[in-house]
């Protein structure tokens, strides 16, 4: 096995937590079991990823899609990332880690919008590390708000539509400050973004992970930034260039 060069670790890295219903399944067990251990499994991989020297997380944690999963599981899901924030946000002053919540945040029922506003505030000058939860988002819901946003600017006339641009398009999302994954974990069986960060993801590293979210450890975290390490990133340029750091 490999050994991490900390001078190649990607400086974020995004996940697609996927698998947890699957868990539950697999052991005869309601999904909502695994939705629990998939909550044990997120605080794991965020200690890990501090520990490792990763700057920056950014979790799907709850998409505008899973608003059609049965009330009851959604119910669910609501109040354990409750929990998370409210047992977790002692942890992340502690170790220097900033909170960031990214989607369609008022659609949350009110106590999760507690919960989120009460860890904002108290990790809002941390610098270490910066942990994003993508909560009722969408890429798609987020290209449109950002559209949204610069179409009132141009009728206002504060935005000259010729000045549109990525970079104008960029500062317009949810989390402008935000950079762009240089690596995506995806756990589960499947093979896809699933409407993440369709903006950001254009030249980001994709990895897919066989094993199920609740049972994705910090081993597993490491192998996946060693395939990453293994990489050449390009970003439209030749090899030769890339070399030549051109």
């Amino acid at each position: 096995m490999g050994r991490l060069d900390p001078t190649k670790l990607p400086r974020h890295v995004a996940i697609i937590p996927d698998g947890n219903g699957r868990w539950a399944e697999q052991r005869g067990l309601p999904r909502n079991a695994g939705h629990q251990q998939g909550i044990q499994a997120l605080r794991d991989v965020a200690r890990a990823a501090h520990e490792i020297g990763v700057r920056g997380l950014t979790v799907f944690a709850f998409s505008t899609e899973n608003w059609g999963r049965p009330a009851e599981e959604v119910d669910s899901l609501m109040h354990l990332l409750a929990g998370y924030l409210q047992d977790e946000v002692d942890e992340l002053v502690r170790n220097g880690i900033r909170l960031r919540v990214m989607g369609r945040v008022d659609e949350l029922p009110a106590h999760l919008q507690r919960a989120v506003e009460r860890a904002l505030a108290r990790t809002e000058g941390n610098t270490e590390m910066t942990l994003t939860f993508g909560l009722s988002y969408s890429g798609r819901a987020e290209l449109v708000d950002a559209t949204r946003r610069i179409a009132r600017e141009v009728e206002s006339g504060r935005l000259d539509p010729d000045a549109i641009d990525e970079k104008c398009v960029s500062s317009h999302l949810y989390a402008p400050d935000v950079s762009d994954p240089d690596l995506l974990i995806r756990t589960g069986v499947e093979r896809r973004i699933s409407n993440f960060l369709l903006w950001q993801l254009a030249y980001t590293e994709l990895f897919f992970s066989d094993r199920l979210w609740p049972d994705f450890t910090k081993q597993d975290l490491v192998d996946a930034l060693l395939a990453y390490q293994s990489r050449e990133r390009r970003f439209g340029r030749t090899t030769a260039q890339v070399r030549d750091g051109r």
